[in-house]
């Protein structure tokens, strides 16, 4: 009689166990689940906006440009057209890649120098508030400035060829850089501040072991926005710059004097690529950089 509720407390126990591991178990199988959730939507929805982008496409190509604004169809190239005549086609896919690689380098070429321009900038005036103040407001200027308004002027100076494209990207892609590399190199808290302050290390010091690390984050957000503004800086100096190798930004000014839709929509998926590809390189770099030690504050979902 003594045994029965022993019995009877150990297996009310063994139920309570077995039922806290199958809780654990659920609670480690959840963020898995929730994982793979997050997976199958980080892919589908890429998906399902480019579908809608394309029937968009279809849409307007076939019945929306003709129906709502009165134009003929041939102004949008349905997108099997453009790939076919763009991409398919030896002559054209041949000129649009050529074209592609020029304004790659170009751009590149001018992104280098915005940042190297932009960091030593950012990090002189980083040192002094009047160093700051001297400098901010031409910044600001040449921002504010239309980068077309300047077209004349920096072809009278530079010449109508490849220098003139570069320095383009470099000054429509120069704010940015500097901009978020001065605000995270003054976003530093104040007691790490007095830390080395206290400690008397020097301005280069301090600079490299509090104030560079912790502008990282920004620092990469700058050049990732610059490097799409040296593609389009690119672009547009092609246009105005007609002289020396076509790139993007020629053949599509080219073909859209000679009415050849197809082959100007080609050319506009591949700056467009372009575009996306350095700021996904960027990304990358950004992630490789500060990715072990920065976490988003974003959630999940």
């Amino acid at each position: 009689m003594s045994n029965a509720p022993v019995t009877a407390a150990g297996g009310m126990q063994g139920a309570i166990q077995h039922d806290q591991l199958n809780k654990l178990r659920a609670g480690d199988d959840a963020p898995r689940a929730a994982k793979k959730q997050h997976n199958i939507s980080d892919y589908a929805a890429p998906v399902i906006g480019f579908g809608g982008f394309i029937g968009f496409w279809y849409f307007m190509s076939y019945w929306g440009l003709t129906h709502i604004w009165g134009k003929p169809k041939f102004l949008i190239t349905a997108p099997h057209r453009v790939v076919k005549d763009s991409f398919i086609d030896d002559r054209s896919r041949t000129a649009l890649l050529h074209g592609l690689y020029w304004t790659a380098r170009v751009s590149l070429i001018g992104l280098v120098i915005a940042i190297i321009i932009g960091m030593a900038l950012a990090i002189v005036m980083s040192q002094a508030r009047w160093l700051e103040r001297s400098i901010w407001p031409y910044l600001v200027a040449m921002q504010a400035i239309p980068i077309l308004a300047l077209v004349p002027i920096i072809g009278s100076i530079f010449g109508f060829e490849i220098p003139s494209r570069i320095f383009v990207c470099v000054l429509i892609s120069l704010f940015p850089i500097v901009s978020n590399t001065l605000f995270g190199l003054l976003s530093a808290e104040r007691g790490q501040h007095d830390l080395f302050t206290l400690h008397h290390v020097s301005r280069w010091t301090r600079l490299t072991k509090l104030q560079l690390p912790n502008a990282m984050p920004t620092i990469f957000t700058g050049f990732r926005i610059a490097a799409g503004l040296s593609v389009i800086g690119a672009i547009v100096g092609e246009i105005f710059f007609k002289r020396g190798d076509k790139g993007v930004g020629i053949l599509l000014d080219s073909y859209r004097s000679r009415a050849q839709f197809p082959q100007m929509y080609g050319a506009l998926i591949l700056a467009a690529a372009l575009g996306i590809a350095v700021f996904i390189i960027f990304g990358w770099f950004n992630n490789l950089v500060v990715g072990r030690w920065y976490e988003s504050t974003r959630k999940s979902g």
